[in-house]
């Protein structure tokens, strides 16, 4: 891969496309050139990076000839339809949909967590679950400390998880019930203003939905743990960035609150913010727009044995989606570098 790769983005018009955008610029990742595109009705529009205005290219099958590394958020059906095209063309791509996270040729990856996972790429990395990688920011250093047997953990996710339109409504519902007139709906089954909704994707045939069970299922493959088992409850709440997860967490070994926040102090990418006594804990509002997660509120759970309850946030758009797709490319980059070295 070049020194300075050309990098594209697919889905670039879209709300994790736009941050994935900011973030290339903002962590001064080596980008050579950059091709910007997503379907047909948005060809032409342009997006600004370093400056310069780029114009939108429809997203096709020869998209990427000459493209060393891909981000996609286009969705899970664009995802399976073009990163093997991607792929195939000599690219690696970072899928941020769930097409292929739970793919055993393909690495999931938290760069903090399972970093090296990446060596064994075939041109495709997928990025995790927003709620997950937030969890997991938390929890793993936890589980590497102490053993980690279960959660059970429920989730207070924000609307911009669902997109653009998503937002749109709670500002329009939230206006339309200032103003006395009637609550109109079109993404959500119900009014998500001044109400929360216990149903974030499809339900299952358990009564589960999937959203509520890439917990377990990708936190066995990002921490190597078969046997972890998570019962999850993920809930939109009317907020409009950042998600919020309060976790009861099971361990194999005891463990004091003392130890568990030294644990986590040490953590990369997560502050320990954790004075109730001065209404110090971590917040969706303070947490969005910024790159770490925020873990507090940690008491001994009084439910389980070897039991930690405690409550994390982090901004879903980025350590959620863009800022890990972009971490999982800088290590791309850094390992590329180092086989250069070598050779």
């Amino acid at each position: 891969m070049n020194h300075e790769p050309h990098v594209a983005v697919a889905g670039a018009t879209g709300a994790v496309g736009a941050e994935m955008i900011k973030t290339l610029e903002k962590r001064n990742f080596p980008v050579g050139k950059l091709t910007l595109l997503a379907s047909a009705r948005s060809t032409g529009k342009k997006l600004t990076f370093r400056g310069e205005s780029i114009a939108v290219k429809e997203l096709k099958d020869d998209s990427f000839e000459g493209i060393d590394l891909a981000l996609f958020s286009a969705g899970g059906g664009i995802s399976k339809q073009f990163a093997p095209i991607a792929a195939k063309a000599g690219c690696v791509v970072v899928d941020n949909s769930s097409a292929f996270r739970m793919d055993d040729k393909v690495p999931l990856v938290i760069p903090e967590i399972n970093a090296t996972d990446v060596e064994w790429h075939r041109g495709i990395i997928a990025n995790p679950n927003c709620t997950t990688a937030i969890t997991l920011m938390a929890l793993y250093p936890l589980h590497r400390a102490f053993g980690c047997k279960r959660i059970i953990a429920s989730s207070y996710q924000a609307v911009s998880g669902t997109g653009a339109k998503a937002i749109a409504e709670l500002e329009r519902q939230v206006s339309q019930i200032v103003r006395g007139e009637p609550v109109t709906r079109e993404v959500y089954p119900h009014q998500i203003a001044f109400n929360v909704l216990p149903h974030v994707d499809s339900f299952l045939p358990s009564g589960y939905t999937k959203e509520e069970m890439k917990m377990e299922n990708e936190g066995r493959k990002i921490m190597h743990h078969p046997s972890f088992r998570a019962s999850v409850t993920c809930v939109r709440v009317p907020v409009y960035r950042a998600h919020s997860i309060a976790v009861n967490a099971e361990f194999d070994q005891p463990l004091s609150v003392e130890a568990a926040r030294e644990v986590l102090q040490d953590a990369p990418g997560l502050q320990v913010v954790d004075d109730p006594g001065k209404n110090e804990y971590p917040l969706p509002l303070k947490l969005a727009g910024e790159y770490d997660c925020a873990v507090g509120r940690l008491r001994k759970d009084c439910a389980l044995e070897n039991g930690l309850a405690f409550w994390v946030c982090g901004d879903q758009l980025l350590k959620g989606a863009a800022l890990n797709a972009v971490q999982i490319a800088e290590v791309v980059m850094e390992r590329e570098m180092a086989a250069t070295v070598k050779a």
